[in-house]
């Protein structure tokens, strides 16, 4: 009986390295984690991550899979699967590209995608996915992320998610757009504004609400904390209307907020 637990331990011990070698190649960002961290515990270097995982920053998100050997870069594929809890900002940042260029080139005209879509994420069209929303996204709620209006933002439209939120809290809130004086339409962590309209952003302390998050905002639905800005300290978010008439007539608010990851 002690040979065989003996021989049963050394067979998982084998499979169990078996494994970790066939991943080795492959890293699945944790929270905390930075590029530099990662280089250092795969002895490389930040540009290396950055070169064979097409990352145009140092902007990374937990369970965000890097590749961290250059044996893999040349396996990497030119398109990319959709999976739940992706969005097209998470997808665009992880090839190193922008929104509008993803939008383009797989002739999306709205930010929402489902489950089993596969997008070109290389410049190269692929047919259009086939992938069909579930039977209960068939029809888009009264607030389903593809247009933004005022009465979405300024009134209750936006059901809050049922999923358990990762942070729960109130906060001040106030509206800006991409038309003002000397503003480029450019957000800190790169989405263009000007060329994605309908794309629903907040501008956030990054101490507070971390950059990339998703973030539902009462009122507004689900949006991207993707910019910052000097104004904008502690429990206070700047929600992104095309309209600068729009932008102005929101005002100052108090609204719910739940971080979703």
């Amino acid at each position: 009986m002690k040979k065989q637990i003996v021989a049963l331990t050394a067979i998982a011990a084998l499979s169990t390295g078996a494994a970790a070698s066939a991943s080795a190649a492959d890293y699945s960002v944790k929270k905390g984690d930075t590029l530099w961290s990662i280089s250092q515990n795969n002895n490389v270097t930040v540009e290396q991550i950055q070169e064979w995982n097409n990352l145009s920053s140092t902007l990374i998100f937990p369970a965000q899979t890097l590749q961290v050997s250059g044996d893999a870069q040349a396996a990497s594929e030119s398109t990319y699967t959709v999976v739940k809890g992706d969005t097209l900002y998470k997808i665009a940042t992880e090839h190193g590209i922008s929104v509008g260029e993803l939008m383009s080139w797989n002739g999306l005209s709205s930010d929402l995608i489902f489950p089993g879509q596969e997008f070109s994420v290389a410049g190269q069209a692929v047919a259009p996915a086939q992938a069909s929303a579930p039977a209960e996204q068939a029809a888009p709620a009264q607030d389903s992320g593809q247009t933004q209006s005022t009465e979405g933002v300024s009134g209750t439209g936006g059901e809050a998610p049922s999923s358990d939120a990762v942070q729960s809290m109130t906060v001040t809130a106030t509206a800006y757009t991409a038309y003002c004086n000397g503003c480029s339409g450019v957000t800190r962590t790169g989405i263009d504004l000007r060329a994605n309209p309908n794309q629903k952003v907040i501008a956030v302390d990054p101490n507070v609400i971390p950059l990339g998050s998703r973030v539902w905002v009462e009122g507004y639905g689900e949006a991207i904390a993707g910019d910052t800005g000097g104004a904008i300290k502690g429990n206070k978010i700047d929600l992104f209307i095309p309209s600068q008439q729009d932008a102005l007539n929101f005002g100052v608010q108090t609204l719910d907020i739940k971080i979703l990851d």
